[in-house]
């Protein structure tokens, strides 16, 4: 249950640690929640937050922590330590640490005396899955929307848009939430599209990609990227890109996933026939399987989500 509570707090502060990853903290003894705590925009982490708020109500209590505690000393001295100190007796983590620098820590308390368990949470792993991928693999987590008719095709004769007003905006809000937005450059000379984040709160703006041969066509704010994709997105995390959203065509969505490169799919599926036209993508090489697959409404569309590869 706190685990759960933990959780509730990451949920409540999505990014605010951004660009570090946030962490919830709570302690608990006798069944009673002492202590909580969530990573500070400062940098200070939540299991910091938590012991401080717990005092001495610390010793003997258990910690239950959304990731495991860092080892190593970064912007701030290592919480393996703190926690030590504090007396803490059990440590519950919802997942590991990627990062290599700082992962290990569950070792080093059980090394230090203090019991810990692992519980492997889908939701912990999930609420940090940007930076997950960008810290383990070297690349931004890469994730694929696009609008379909319920027959698979990808444009509406004599229509602009294939999904209604709901899943648009929620598209803004997506590009409000990562760190760079891409389309391929069929859809640049088609469309010349803005891609910026317009009509909802956005604390700054993603950066504008274009994958393909150039040139740009005079005027777009668009940056244009034609080397390798793997090349690029590597590239692209070393200026700090830990999230990039697709918006492609079908020739993009297949180059990357032929590349395996996206990591998660958004497909909005609007109660229409298109009858004929472009589908999803243009080709795989073999099939790819999907997982978590989840769908909610979004005004009169449905968004299914899935992973291709989880963080």
């Amino acid at each position: 249950m706190s685990l759960e509570r933990a959780l509730e707090l990451v949920a409540a502060a999505p990014g605010r640690a951004y660009p570090k990853p946030t962490i919830g903290a709570v302690l608990a003894s006798e069944g009673e929640i002492v202590g909580e705590g969530v990573t500070e925009e400062l940098g200070r982490h939540g299991e910091v937050v938590a012991l401080a708020a717990a005092g001495a109500r610390s010793r003997g209590a258990t910690l239950y922590v959304t990731m495991e505690p860092c080892s190593h000393h970064g912007s701030t001295p290592p919480c393996v330590d703190a926690i030590v100190a504090a007396g803490v007796a059990k440590v519950v983590a919802g997942s590991l640490d990627p990062n290599p620098a700082a992962a290990g820590g569950l070792e080093r308390l059980r090394a230090a005396g203090v019991a810990v368990e692992l519980d492997d949470s889908w939701e912990a792993r999930r609420q940090n899955e940007a930076w997950r991928r960008w810290i383990a693999s070297g690349r931004p987590f890469v994730i694929y929307k696009a609008a379909l008719t319920l027959d698979g095709c990808v444009t509406v004769p004599g229509s602009r848009w294939v999904s209604g007003e709901e899943s648009r905006r929620l598209v803004h809000e997506l590009r409000a939430a990562v760190d760079a937005v891409a389309v391929g450059m069929g859809t640049v000379r088609l469309e010349n599209p803005r891609l910026d984040a317009r009509d909802v709160q956005a604390v700054r703006q993603p950066r504008r990609l274009a994958f393909g041969s150039g040139p740009l066509p005079a005027g777009s704010e668009l940056e244009l990227h034609s080397g390798p994709l793997e090349e690029e997105l590597r590239t692209l995390a070393g200026e700090g890109v830990q999230s990039l959203l697709l918006e492609g065509g079908p020739t993009l969505a297949g180059a990357f996933l032929r590349a395996e490169l996206v990591d998660k799919l958004l497909l909005f599926v609007a109660p229409t026939l298109g009858g004929d036209g472009p589908g999803l993508l243009d080709r795989l090489d073999a099939p790819r399987a999907l997982s978590r697959l989840s769908m909610r409404q979004v005004g009169a569309d449905v968004l299914l989500e899935a992973y291709l590869d989880e963080p």
